[in-house]
């Protein structure tokens, strides 16, 4: 029998059409962006063209069984011998063609080809030849990152060169795709002054080029939005060019961040970008030490969120040191990049190993990435195709990281929002990210919204909320939630105050400087029991009357819970109950004054009416920069009094761990991401610490027996009972993480 090449096998399987499971029938094979989940990416430097040692890189992606490579092709330097004008070779490129070498290869090998670009800058003599392609300051200067001089993108590089570079790749080498790291130009720090951008932004809106930034001047609104709409031109334009030279299939993908300040400060509008995508390549590559782990499985769910379930999300990881520092040539500690690689993998993210270079003295990052590949492989069918089973939404939109956030986004937007999630994982509830315009999409499963200080909200949007509460969902808010419109603009009053019962003392409510500063302020809980605990006594003390609301649970020793911010008096509905109020400021040094001058006031901290709680104390945006568990225990009582015994999933033991439910026809997929460790907020960590025994109960749906359970990373033997509707089982240990299929 002749030989064939893994290129011609993979070619000759998907000539027969794929069998349906639910029909029985031929349906057409699934294209590559649908069936790629494993990648690698070796980052090629201007040197590998004299190094690059192919046989070896041939052998590890078999041993890392990854379906898809990433191949640097062009933008600032290209790795072929390109013929268009001023697109300059790489250094030691020569005659090489080092990327149509690696892109047969891989074709070879059976493997998908993505041609990256990195396509945003250029060299001193392209903008010699063509200085009006290119970005300039008020003051005519144009920008530069290091030697490079960064290109505008509303300009003809854009328009002209660069779909003349996807074109030429494409011809030579028929990638599936093309993929760019850095194809949005000039951030939301920097405005483009040149002659191009102030006629275009002349005819598009009538008004002068802002020349700074001025949230408040409808100019710079307008210089916001026009630039979210160009990056989509160019999204939509680079597509035209694959699938025209390429096939309906070559796609163009771009890349985007993990983060969305980060998306909104380089005018990706991740909404519109996950409604034109079919996958989405993510540059997200490490975590930062107040986000921990669970910061890449946040990224993933909400991208799915956008993207949809059916889609996939691979991400550039890591196998080299990166961060705030990056030692791009040292190994990552393998504890550290398995941890955030299975972190992903519970927010539904696929593998991309990642090293830059193709030659390292340190040889430790080859070891990590093979044995969790090969797992992926063996499990990959519940790791994707899924859907997460969370009863709790947190809401979320890029406007309010906008036009709330604008100059302070982490400070207004990601905290709160980070601080809630980071209660939702030390409780252990699976929650959903909630786009603000899919509230509606999203309600039918959902029993809690939570609206961490959702501050720049629309009319339409305050309207789905409305909806939700009315057909019986519980509501959460906190700080300035509803207080902007959409663009910043201050409301006379909270939009939602008939639900929050509660009316807002003005916009400074929600000022950077009320909420950044740090306080020695406290809460008093109501009703007020010391006079029952045991303690000393001032004769004094009120006499308790009546029990503690459930949102208070857990707290009857203490009338007081640390807080650190500042309150304002507002006025509350007859209606509305105040489970607790605000003791102002009071000396913290020397200690002798350390005592409260106002130790009671009838300024509210919680509110309680209906169904609905209304903090406004920002407890979530303290939590993420205190991290006091009494802040941590008051959000996940609030969670669990709203959500009124509809949470799908308890897990009782010691550790941290991180929890995430999907569901898939006829089974259940159970997460367990274990974050305890010494390294759990501060990168890297280098040792896994095992946590267990964990009791768990999962309430099982009408098509899910309960009646198996399978341990996919221990493979240990398990049992599981039935209870109620509910299935309980126990997993004995979780070194990194479990996963549990429950059927």
């Amino acid at each position: 029998m002749p030989s064939v090449s893994r290129r011609g096998f993979m070619q000759t399987a998907l000539s027969f059409p794929a069998v349906s499971a639910d029909s029985g029938g031929p349906t057409p094979a699934l294209p590559w962006y649908r069936r790629t989940f494993r990648w690698g990416q070796t980052n090629i430097t201007e040197r590998d063209p004299v190094r690059y040692d192919i046989a070896w890189w041939r052998s590890y992606w078999k041993r890392t069984r990854v379906q898809g490579v990433i191949i640097n092709a062009g933008g600032i330097v290209a790795y072929y011998p390109s013929r268009i004008p001023l697109h300059r070779r790489a250094e030691f490129l020569g005659d090489r063609d080092l990327y149509g070498e690696l892109a047969k290869a891989a074709h070879e090998d059976g493997l998908a080809v993505l041609a990256r670009m990195d396509s945003n800058r250029a060299a001193e003599d392209f903008y010699r030849a063509h200085p009006e392609w290119f970005a300039v300051d008020a003051n005519g200067k144009p920008y530069r990152a290091g030697e490079l001089y960064v290109a505008c993108v509303h300009g003809p590089y854009y328009e002209e060169h660069i779909p003349a570079i996807l074109r030429e790749i494409i011809d030579r080498t028929r990638p599936e795709g093309i993929t760019d790291n850095s194809w949005s130009g000039l951030g939301r720090e920097s405005i483009c002054c040149c002659a191009n951008c102030r006629r275009k932004f002349q005819e598009k809106s009538g008004r002068p080029l802002p020349e700074k930034a001025d949230w408040n001047s409808p100019a710079y609104r307008d210089w916001i939005r026009w630039n979210y709409q160009r990056r989509l031109e160019i999204w939509d334009l680079n597509n035209r060019t694959t699938r025209s030279a390429g096939g309906p299939d070559c796609l163009w993908i771009g890349m985007n961040s993990g983060s969305v300040s980060g998306q909104s400060r380089s005018f990706r509008d991740y909404r519109e970008i996950g409604r034109r995508a079919e996958i989405i390549m993510l540059d997200h590559q490490s975590r930062s030490d107040s986000a921990g782990f669970q910061q890449n499985a946040e990224s993933g769910k909400l991208i799915h969120g956008l993207l949809g379930w059916d889609k996939l999300i691979p991400e550039s990881m890591a196998m080299y040191q990166a961060g705030r520092t990056s030692f791009r040539l040292s190994s990552k500690p393998a504890a550290e990049a398995r941890m955030w690689m299975v972190a992903g993998f519970a927010g539904g993210i696929q593998p991309w190993w990642h090293h830059v270079g193709a030659y390292h003295e340190d040889r430790r990052m080859y070891r990590t990435a093979e044995p969790i590949y090969r797992w992926y492989q063996a499990n990959e069918e519940y790791l994707v195709n899924r859907r997460p089973m969370a009863t709790v939404g947190v809401v979320w939109s890029q406007r309010n990281t906008d036009f709330y956030g604008r100059e302070e986004p982490g400070e207004l937007v990601e905290n709160p929002y980070r601080g809630m999630i980071q209660a939702l994982v030390r409780a252990r509830v699976p929650y959903l990210p909630v786009h603000a315009d899919d509230i509606e999409r999203d309600s039918p499963q959902l029993a809690v919204l939570v609206l961490p200080s959702l501050a720049a909200v629309s009319d339409s949007q305050c309207e789905a909320i409305r909806r939700f509460v009315r057909q019986g969902g519980a509501l959460i808010a906190t700080g300035a939630s509803t207080l902007l419109t959409e663009w910043g603009d201050p409301r006379p009053d909270f939009a939602l105050a008939d639900l929050f019962g509660a009316h807002a003392p003005g916009a400074r409510l929600g000022s950077a400087a009320s909420v950044a500063a740090s306080h020695h302020t406290y809460f008093r809980l109501s009703p007020e029991l010391r006079g029952r605990v045991d303690g000393p006594r001032a004769g004094d003390e009120p006499a308790p009357a009546g029990a503690r609301h459930p949102i208070l649970q857990g707290f009857d020793e203490t009338d007081i819970l640390p807080y650190g911010g500042m309150l304002e008096a507002m006025a509350v509905d007859r209606d509305a109950e105040v489970l607790m109020t605000f003791v102002p400021p009071f000396p913290v040094f020397p200690p002798e004054t350390a005592w409260m001058k106002v130790p009671k006031t009838d300024i509210p901290a919680l509110i309680v009416k209906g169904r609905t709680a209304f903090l406004p104390a920002d407890v979530d945006r303290r939590f993420a920069r205190e991290n006091l568990p009494d802040h941590g225990d008051l959000l996940a009582n609030l969670i669990r009094w709203a959500a009124a015994g509809r949470l799908a999933l308890r897990v009782e033991g010691r550790g941290l761990v991180d929890c995430h439910l999907y569901r898939q026809k006829g089974r259940l997929i159970l997460h367990v991401v274990n974050l305890t460790g010494p390294g759990a907020w501060r990168a890297p960590i280098d040792e896994l610490i095992p946590v267990g025994p964990l009791q768990v109960k999962v309430r099982l749906p009408e098509d899910v027996s309960g009646k198996e359970i399978r341990l996919l990373v221990s493979a240990a033997p398990a049992k599981v009972s039935l209870s109620d509707g509910w299935a309980v089982f126990t997993l004995p240990s979780v070194s990194d993480h479990e996963v549990a299929v429950i059927s």
